[in-house]
């Protein structure tokens, strides 16, 4: 799916900005796409940007009002169903990260064809794709893969593609779930996809390309993560990634959701390198993004340093320290 830019974003009735946490990462990796915020009254979440109606934001250049806002169980409350027609009306698409399907809600589907719109459900997706061949393809593709859930893939990967670009590298970044693809604008949700086809659907994520020009891919769930493993392997397949960056929590000791322990760096790089080879021989780690936030500064440079002697590759945190050091270990400088 191809999500227009800009933005109008909706930020509902979020009680604070943890509630409309999908909008805040479009609007630290995105800025520029965001023309102005929609909230309802109550509204504790604020982005900075100017409040503003569908009409509004329609004149002033925005394409799509993006549901901004997560909620327990993901579900479409009735109260914003006639804010939707409203921007359906003022000719704006609309796309969600929800589970409800905007399609599946009769006055939002009729009012899409009415006004000649679109809804876009980005965590399910239309599109058939054919099973992964496996065959080396030119260009090149780094991916972030993890000991876990939620240690850091996409923020990793976005900030890896941010140090190509302002190097002047040719670069796109690959969103594989429902918030990379609102802030980029496009990509393919893995984990709605049919076990049969994840690896196919990463191929056509990542076709080929010209020699110099980089695929950076969000990574998904962990090989060692029993529940999501499967989704893991589809994607490190067909990505067929020359570089991966292993994304790791180092408070942590059990993995989400799971009584399992986490598993160790060194034990989940090998494996990934392990996988990997089926497709790319020449697949190689060049790093550790670590996520240092529960650690004070003094124990998180700690952490860095001795994990970067263990390990033997460069280690970063990527919001504090920044990722220059695993696109210096990328690009051979």
């Amino acid at each position: 799916m191809e999500i227009r830019a800009p933005y109008l974003l909706f930020l509902g009735d979020a009680p604070d900005d943890l509630g409309a946490k999908t909008a805040r990462g479009i609007v630290e990796w995105s800025p520029a796409s965001c023309i102005g915020q929609l909230r309802l009254p109550g509204c504790g979440a604020d982005m900075g940007l100017p409040d503003l109606t569908p009409v509004e934001a329609a004149q002033q250049g925005a394409r799509t009002l993006i549901l901004g806002v997560v909620n327990a169980g993901g579900n479409l409350p009735d109260n914003w169903i006639p804010v939707i027609e409203g921007a359906l009306a003022a000719k704006l698409d609309v796309a969600s990260g929800l589970h409800t399907r905007l399609a599946s809600i009769p006055a939002l589907s009729a009012a899409a064809a009415r006004h000649g719109v679109r809804l876009f459900d980005v965590r399910h997706t239309d599109r058939r794709f054919e099973t992964g061949k496996g065959e080396r393809r030119p260009g090149k593709r780094i991916l972030t893969v993890g000991t876990d859930c939620s240690v850091g893939k996409k923020y990793t990967a976005l900030a890896l593609h941010r140090e190509l670009a302002r190097r002047g590298a040719r670069a796109d970044f690959r969103a594989t779930g429902q918030t990379g693809i609102l802030i980029s604008g496009g990509g393919v949700a893995l984990d709605a996809v049919p076990a049969d086809f994840i690896s196919g659907a990463a191929e056509w994520l990542t076709p080929a390309n010209d020699p110099d020009h980089w695929d950076v891919v969000e990574g998904q769930g962990s090989l060692l993560h029993p529940s999501f493993a499967g989704v893991s392997l589809g994607l490190l397949h067909g990505v067929q990634p020359d570089a991966i960056v292993l994304c790791h929590e180092p408070t942590r000791t059990a993995m989400r959701g799971i009584r399992r322990p986490l598993p160790s760096i060194e034990q989940t790089i090998q494996v990934n390198l392990a996988a990997g080879r089926v497709t790319n021989p020449d697949i190689r780690c060049i790093g550790v993004a670590l996520d240092t936030s529960r650690l004070s500064a003094a124990a998180a440079r700690e952490m860095l340093k001795r994990t970067e002697t263990e390990i033997g590759l460069p280690c970063v945190d990527t919001l504090a320290t920044g990722v220059a050091r695993l696109v210096d270990a990328l690009l051979g400088e």
